[in-house]
């Protein structure tokens, strides 16, 4: 299945608070059970005025889904061709 990267602009996102994050993630959750076992969030990454989330999911259709049933921003998704890492270059 594939797996994609989300650009979610979050102006502040660095100065949310635990209790801000706690919120956004069971709000995430509560979504993704209703979509259903086929999009699953893995990962996400919060930086100053982003949040970069790891999406496996059939398609990207059901990712932007996500995003407009649980209020979050998708600016960008890109599908994720290959990972590498240091052991790539062993």
């Amino acid at each position: 299945m594939p797996k994609y990267l989300i650009e979610r602009d979050i102006p502040e996102a660095g100065k949310l608070s635990g209790q801000d994050l706690h919120a956004i993630s069971q709000k995430s959750c509560s979504v993704l059970n209703r979509l259903g076992p086929k999009i699953q969030w893995v990962q996400s990454y919060v930086t100053d005025d982003k949040v970069y989330c790891v999406y496996i999911a059939p398609n990207e259709e059901m990712i932007r889904q996500h995003a407009e049933e649980g209020g979050f921003p998708a600016n960008r998704i890109s599908e994720i061709k290959t990972v590498i890492d240091p052991t790539t270059g062993e």
